[in-house]
């Protein structure tokens, strides 16, 4: 067993607390979920894209490599204003992202839950956690379209689920932890 995650039980469980109040944002406003993810990402790409090329720009006098920090810069701001322009398209790919970040993710857990089973009991809970964020991924990656427009309600059902199960898994590891580990576990990071 990785004796990191037996020290740091705390990660799965700040994990499956940010993916709890995701799911429950996209679940109060599941219209809007999709249109923020857009605009969110616009945001990112834009105000990233916009401090490569002010650093670019200030350090072109000390640096003779400042181009390449400014066309990343330029890039940044150009898939923000994109994304702007055309928001459905910008969605599409997102949500075919977050499908293959689920996948991936479902794929890493249900390894774990696996590997888990040895040391401590009712990793049943992460095991389905796991296979929820497979069949998710699955789903929106046959159906994207579909996947697009049921994304806030479907969104958040997997996001709670998959947040139930990773702060059980968190609370199972930590009591394997304090009973099993000559050192107490790691505390939360304050």
């Amino acid at each position: 067993m990785n004796e990191t995650l037996l020290r740091s039980w705390w990660m799965p469980a700040l994990r499956g607390l940010v993916t709890v109040g995701f799911g429950g944002l996209a679940l109060l406003c599941p219209g809007r979920t999709v249109l923020w993810l857009v605009a969110l990402f616009a945001a990112y790409a834009l105000l990233g894209g916009a401090v490569w090329v002010a650093g670019a720009l200030h350090n072109r006098r000390a640096d003779a490599r400042w181009r390449m920090p400014f066309m990343f810069g330029l890039m940044g701001i150009g898939a923000g204003l994109l994304a702007l322009a055309h928001p459905a398209p910008t969605a599409l790919v997102l949500v075919l992202l977050i499908a293959a970040h689920a996948l991936a993710c479902g794929l890493l857990d249900l390894v774990a839950a696996l590997r888990l089973r040895k040391f401590i009991q009712g990793e049943r809970l992460f095991a389905l956690s796991a296979l929820a964020s497979i069949a998710f991924g699955l789903a929106v990656s046959i159906a994207p379209d579909v996947g697009a427009l049921a994304f806030g309600p479907v969104v958040g059902l997997y996001a709670l689920s998959s947040g139930i199960g990773l702060l059980a898994l968190a609370l199972r590891v930590r009591a394997w932890a304090v009973l099993h580990l000559r050192a107490p576990p790691l505390a939360a990071p304050a």
